[in-house]
């Protein structure tokens, strides 16, 4: 007989976990498909000093796996698996993934976003020779050596301050003439002498031949077009939401990121959506983890209207 579960949550993020802390001590049984790391976004981030809890910061992969042992102490299940369609038939609400078919009652959708493509010649060419988008993940393999960090909020500023730690120095690109990042981040990379700051300036190629060995860049004011050395380049250029798979199933915004009501819900009854995938969300850690715990109260909800 085939299992049907009463709550099925795709992504491992902060509000997938989350949502699987609370609807597996409503003794739900519920179903976590997570295709990459647990804690998304935030296990690359090498420390994270805004969780309240930590008063002296958490590195953000403990913090994922904090999370992630919390909610299957209470008897989450969990499977590794990339989410690839979604559908509505007899059996229930059928979640398709490359390890088969789940079927739920209710399905909370929070798969997070993944980083932006820059789109320029030699992004995809030098993808792990050279170019990358973890900081926390590759940063050690550029031990004394000059690298670019492209971007300007906190991703990138953070991002920048943790590669100082290995290479020599870290050029920092931004196309407009100031940082968006918070100003505690503009603070402490005003003050470290191994960030240099290019502004008003945009990447237009990454050059080789055989891995990262420079940049073609082009200053936005004056189109002046130059050449910057580097072993390395890391991209922080924005997030989009992974919801290719929901096209025609539910309605996305411009951003396509998922319209729902305060209490999480999508136009679709008992398909709930949480963190960085839905429309108007802070897209911070904290506030995903709110918005998991508000989208399983909203499926306990449901799915007791349902009996």
């Amino acid at each position: 007989m085939e299992t049907v579960y009463d709550v099925i949550i795709i992504g491992g993020g902060p509000a997938g976990l989350s949502a699987g802390l609370y609807v597996s001590r409503a003794r739900l049984s519920a179903l976590l498909i997570e295709k990459g790391i647990f804690g998304g976004q935030i296990a690359n981030t090498e420390h994270v000093e805004n969780y309240p809890g930590f008063p002296d910061g958490i590195s953000g992969y403990e913090l994922g796996q904090l999370m992630y042992q919390q909610a299957e102490k209470y008897g989450l299940e969990m499977v590794a698996a990339e989410v690839t369609g979604l559908e509505f038939n007899e059996r229930g609400k059928v979640v398709e993934t490359s390890e088969g078919e789940f079927v739920a009652r209710a399905v909370i959708i929070a798969g997070g976003a993944q980083p932006n493509r820059l789109g320029v010649p030699g992004e995809e060419e030098f993808l792990g020779k050279g170019v990358s988008y973890c900081a926390t993940c590759d940063g050690a393999f550029f031990r004394e050596q000059v690298v670019a960090v492209v971007g300007g909020g906190d991703s990138a500023v953070e991002e920048a301050m943790l590669l100082t730690r290995f290479a020599s120095k870290v050029i920092l690109i931004h196309r407009r003439n100031q940082l968006r990042a918070s100003r505690l981040h503009q603070e402490r990379a005003f003050a470290n002498p191994k960030i240099e700051f290019i502004w008003d300036t945009v990447v237009e190629e990454i050059t080789g031949p055989d891995k990262v060995r420079g940049l073609t860049v082009r200053n936005v004011r004056t189109g002046v077009i130059s050449t910057v050395e580097v072993s390395g380049v890391f991209l922080y250029v924005g997030l989009h939401p992974e919801t290719d798979y929901l096209r025609g199933l539910l309605t996305l915004d411009e951003e396509r990121r998922i319209p729902t009501t305060q209490g999480m819900e999508t136009e679709i009854p008992g398909i709930f959506a949480a963190g960085d995938i839905r429309k108007n969300s802070p897209r911070q850690a904290i506030t995903a983890a709110g918005e998991g715990a508000t989208a399983a109260l909203s499926a306990e909800k449901y799915l007791m209207e349902q009996q």
